[in-house]
Parts: structure tokens; sequence; C-alpha cells
């Protein structure tokens, strides 16, 4: 079984509570999207209205993977770089599989599926996306071909006394 990729699915309450509920259990399953367990989608819907807020501005768009059955069972956003000198590169946020499709390669389909909706932009000429250190997130994007570019120390902070490396990756398109 694999999954279907859709760029730019019609946001329907079905499609957001969809990713509502992949946040929330990525999140909960210990996933670096954002939040620290224990979540409910409640707590997550702010941020995923300024996500849709900047789809409906155009500076985000959404690449979603169903299951076969329909389900919302992967996303990530691209977002378009604002600051003018830099719209050449394209920023990957809350990259997200669910948890119970872990180990099945889907993480990299879906890196795949970025990479190739991203060579459909226009000017941009790479991609870039930041992950929590610690979490061995790195390691995966580097096995997608990402290369770090950088790396500040304790600068995302989970817990007290518990902060990690906010490390920095690109992809050359």
């Amino acid at each position: 079984m694999s999954l279907h990729f859709e760029l730019d699915p019609p946001v329907t309450p079905d499609l957001r509570d969809g990713v509502l509920a992949l946040w929330a259990d990525v999140s909960n399953a210990g996933g670096a999207v954002g939040f620290v367990p224990p979540v409910v989608p409640d707590d997550i819907r702010p941020e995923l209205v300024r996500h849709l807020a900047g789809m409906a501005e155009g500076r985000v768009r959404l690449l979603v993977g169903r299951d076969a059955g329909g389900s919302v069972a992967a996303t990530a956003f691209l977002a378009f770089n604002q600051h003018r000198l830099m719209k050449h590169h394209l920023w990957l946020y809350t990259v997200m599989v669910h948890p119970s499709h872990q180990g099945k390669g889907y993480g990299r389909a879906l890196m795949s599926a970025a990479r190739d909706a991203a060579l459909g932009f226009e000017g941009v000429e790479a991609l870039r996306l930041t992950c929590r250190g610690g979490t061995g997130a790195d390691v995966f994007y580097s096995a997608c071909g990402y290369k770090e570019v950088g790396r500040i120390p304790g600068a995302i902070r989970v817990a007290p006394g518990d902060d990690r490396d906010d490390v920095h990756m690109m992809l050359p398109l």
C-alpha cells in the first residue's frame, strides 16, 4: 500500500479535521512538529489556522498524502520565502507521517513528493527546513539528500532542563 499525494487539495472540514488529528497524533507520539505532548486537536487549531491563512494568501502550499482509505496520513507545508532576496528558497514545514505508518517508506515518499512539487514552482532552487535535534529527524533528512547547513545549540526548549538544537538543513534542487 502506498500514499496518494495531492498538492493544494480543497480545504474542506474533512481535510481540516484530518490534518488536526494527524498533527495531534504525531505530537502525542513524540514527533517534533511544534508541540509537546499531551495535546488535543483544539490545542493545534490556532497554528493550523495560521497555515490556512498563508494558503489563502498564496504564501503557503499544502501537500497531503492519503492512505488507501482516504485518511490524511501525511502532510508537508511548503512556504514561499517572503524575504525579497531569498525567494529562490522554499521552506518546508510541519512534515508529518502518521505514527501507524512509520517504517513503511511513507516519509521518504512524502519528501520525494515535496521535492517534486518544489520543482514545479518557478524560480525555486532549494528547499530548506529546520528540525529539532535529538530526535533523529536530521539523520532522516540527510538520508533524503538534505545537508545540514547550520545548528543553533539549545535553541528549542522542550521542557525546563531539556534544550535541543535547532538544526537547519537544505536540499538544492
